[in-house]
Parts: C-alpha cells; structure tokens; sequence
C-alpha cells in the first residue's frame, strides 16, 4: 500500500523539579539597577513568547516522534486480504509489537516475536516504498507446499479458519507449490525456488517469513516474490477505526484525488461501514 496517513497522539511531557537556589544549582545575581516599569513590562512579555514557543516546539518533536515509533494508520487499497480486510479498510498499526525490547522495556511493553497466523504490515521485499499486509504462514525452519490449495506445514494439513477461495479452478503454480511457475515472477520468487526448495517444499529459511493473502486465489504473495525479512516488518495491526467503500484506484496512490474528496463529502455516512468501527484485528494462530 502506497497510501498512509500518519496518526498523532497527544503527548505530555513532565515538569521538572523546582530548584530552590535558582537554575540547576546556580545562585540568583544580586539585585541591580531599577528597571522602568514598561521595559520590565516588555522583558516579561518576551520571556513569555519565548518559554511558549519552547514548549511548542518540544510539544511538536514528541509527536512527531510518537507518529513514526509508536503507531501508524494505513488504508487497504487491494482484496488481497478479503474477507479478513476489506478495500477501504483504514487500520492502526502497532509499531512496537515486534520490536526488540531492551534491558528494562522487556517487562513493561509487550514485545511478541513474529508466530504463524499474524497479519503483519511490511515493506514489499521487491520495492521497499510499497507497503503491504499479508498473513504469516511460515516462520524460519517451516517445510511449506501447497497441493490442490490446501496448505500443508512441516507435512501436516492446515486448518485455515481464515482463508477464502474464490475461484472453484485450480491453477498448476498458484494451486500447487512449489511448482513451475505459468506467471512471471520477481528476483525473490526465481532465487527461492532457486534456492529453498528441497524435496517439493519451500523451506524458509533464518530471519524471513513466508506470507500469503488470505483472499487466497486473488493474492500477490511470498509465492510470487518470495520471503519477508524481519527487518522489512513494521508491526501489525490492532485495529480498524474506519472503514469507507471506495475503489482500490481512490485508495492506492499517495495523494487523496478530488473525486474521492467529493465523494466523501456526498456520501460519508452512507458509504462508512459502521460496523467495522473499531473492530479488532487479530490473529489466528497456525499449528
């Protein structure tokens, strides 16, 4: 997804201690000559400025940090991840799900490693300034193939609550993988099956994952491009806040056109998925 719109979220920061011997430590400077009562009017005015604009502006840095550490919304412009996301779908990412934790935010702050049946957000391997949301089906060391679209992991079929199957025809590649691919494929699709196939399964190997849509005959996936290195995963999503019907050409460029700005204007509430707001987005685990 091309399309993001960063969120804020309202920061406060604490007041230091008061220093009673002035400035961090330093003596108060004795006393000097009267000041006029409107220059001192004037001082006073411009330390008030000054303090409000500092404060503005430390105001301003901690949002900004917090919109690009913390969390981030992105819009679905594809039915690749249909019905578990839906075109319009607009999502909150946490950020800091998978990040590393450190010495002392490891007990604090939540931090879950990447498992099987996660719905990640990530940089498209091929083309980094695209962002996509697939489904985690494999994790480092996972035996994967597909026969007659049934995914079976380290050997054993997979229940998959969650995938949908559109199309009642089955195709050689898409339908049973690790094949010979009937469609053109990435650099990263040619040097997996190059690379990670041993006995008719794909085998994925350290520090990548192996994502598919769940609109499952419909998806542009790992079977096409390859594996997700970690360090391409930028969190998960936790929540739908909003959910629009509009098409996938209004939603996946970079920039709101006018027609999508007009039709908002004519049809927000009638075209708003009340129902989908503030649904939770969960994972299903996969054994």
């Amino acid at each position: 997804m091309a399309y993001n719109v960063v969120v804020t979220e309202p920061t406060t920061t604490p007041r230091g201690a008061e220093d009673p011997q002035g400035v961090a430590g330093v003596q108060a400077a004795p006393p000097g000559p009267p000041v006029e009562a409107s220059t001192a009017g004037k001082e006073d005015h411009l330390d008030t400025a000054r303090g409000a604009i500092a404060e503005w502006t430390v105001t301003i840095l901690l949002l900004l940090f917090g919109t690009t550490t913390l969390v981030q919304a992105f819009v679905i412009p594809t039915g690749s991840m249909e019905d578990t996301l839906l075109i319009g779908d607009h999502l909150l990412v946490d950020k800091l799900a998978y990040a590393p934790p450190g010495p002392f935010s490891k007990y604090i702050l939540p931090y879950t490693p990447v498992k099987r049946g996660d719905i990640i957000v990530f940089r498209y391997p091929a083309d980094i300034k695209q962002t996509y949301v697939k489904r985690v089906v494999g994790i480092p060391g996972d035996h994967i193939r597909i026969d007659s679209k049934t995914v079976y992991l380290n050997g054993t079929p997979v229940k998959e609550a969650y995938k949908y199957h559109k199309s009642e025809y089955l195709q050689t590649y898409r339908d049973f993988f690790p094949g010979e691919p009937n469609v053109g494929l990435s650099e990263g699709g040619l040097a997996m099956l190059e690379r990670h196939v041993v006995k008719g399964e794909i085998v994925v190997p350290d520090g990548c994952y192996f994502a598919m849509g769940d609109n499952r005959d419909s998806s542009f996936d790992s079977r096409y491009w390859g594996f997700v290195p970690r360090e391409n995963i930028i969190g998960k999503p936790f929540v739908i806040y909003w959910s629009y019907d509009a098409p996938t050409d209004r939603l996946a460029g970079s920039a709101v056109s006018w027609d999508h700005i007009s039709d908002l204007g004519r049809n927000f509430f009638t075209k708003t998925r009340w129902a989908r707001t503030l649904r939770l987005v969960r994972g299903t685990p996969v054994e």
